[in-house]
């Protein structure tokens, strides 16, 4: 039966099965190829999105703003302090007035609640562009990435996602991984291990699939034989900086050095990091965190992050594509 994913929402990738995952992933390779050739058409003419922001963003505001521009639609950017929202009105009626006027909604935020409200009452297509249970547009480039540097399925493919593996990130890159026979890999302390019954979940899954899903808190015995090496700040965004002193305790031994690099045991393994990575002090929160704790880079050192196993910058371009494949694919002409 062809696959039709008209109208849907992306929340979670857990609604989606392994085809209609597969299926947005080569419409992401597809637009992206037309994009280079010059022979894009434009699906979404007339189409109008409103972008709703809790929490600012670099990647996923001008994915869905260029994936738009590029295929014609237009677009409203609705930013902390920009509307209502959560203020003076509620998510539900925010939802029944922008359902109105828009084709589709766009929200990131902190509550995976607020996105299934949104989603429950505007009568349009919602897309999660981060809460903190899920990063779904995330996962797909991710894993849209790992097919453009190898010629082999994703099926007989591998992945390590080292550091805090029960936030969001990671949680997506496992469900997306299980769900596309992918074997996956989670290596942390067991502090920030995910609950057990998201484990069971993902686990049962695989079994459907042929993927899997193991923990551990050794990093070497995860990233053994991986192809790819995955890693995330190790505080995420809305979270307090008192807890930085306790993280780099508990996560200093996941940072990715070239020996955690090499203890893959191949050669090609490649480096992945969904940005921004505090690689180096350049940046206001690395210069603070340099002098607080004396540390030159928090979870990735300079040295992999510039290295050439790194493919941390295709990654951040295909956030756009994957996002213009689920617009394509949910609110296309």
């Amino acid at each position: 039966m062809p696959v039709n994913l008209r109208g849907r929402h992306v929340l979670t990738l857990a609604d989606f099965s392994p085809s209609e995952l597969r299926l947005l992933l080569r419409l992401a390779a597809e637009l992206k190829a037309a994009r280079l050739a010059g022979t894009e058409r434009q699906l979404l003419r007339g189409r109008t999105i409103a972008l709703i922001f809790e929490k600012d963003s670099t990647r996923t505001r001008t994915g869905f703003e260029v994936a738009a521009y590029d295929q014609g639609a237009h677009v409203t950017y609705l930013g902390p302090s920009g509307s209502q929202i959560g203020k003076k009105e509620s998510i539900r009626d925010t939802a029944r007035v922008l359902g109105r006027l828009y084709d589709a909604i766009e929200f990131r935020g902190y509550a995976q609640r607020d996105a299934e409200i949104l989603a429950a009452n505007a009568g349009v297509p919602v897309y999660n562009g981060l809460t903190d249970a899920f990063h779904p547009t995330q996962a797909l480039a991710d894993y849209m990435t790992m097919r453009e540097f190898t010629h082999r399925h994703l099926s007989d493919l591998s992945v390590a996602f080292v550091g805090d593996v029960r936030n969001n990130v990671a949680m997506s890159l496992a469900l997306a991984g299980v769900r596309l026979g992918v074997d996956v890999r989670l290596g942390g302390p067991r502090s920030l291990w995910p609950d057990a019954a998201q484990v069971a979940q993902l686990q049962a899954m695989g079994a459907e699939t042929g993927g899997t899903l193991t923990l551990t808190e050794d990093p070497e015995e995860a990233v053994r034989g991986v192809d790819y090496i995955y890693t995330d700040v190790w505080l995420s965004m809305g979270e307090p900086e008192e807890l930085w002193e306790e993280r780099i305790r508990l996560l200093e031994p996941y940072r990715v050095t070239a020996a955690l690099m090499g203890a893959s045991g191949r050669p090609h393994t490649k480096f992945m990091h969904c940005l921004p990575a505090l690689h180096n002090r350049d940046t206001e929160i690395g210069a603070r965190i340099g002098e607080r704790f004396g540390l030159d880079c928090m979870e990735v050192t300079e040295e992999v992050f510039e290295g050439r196993q790194s493919v941390v910058f295709d990654q951040a371009e295909n956030r756009m594509h994957t996002i213009k494949a689920i617009l394509v694919a949910t609110i296309g002409s």
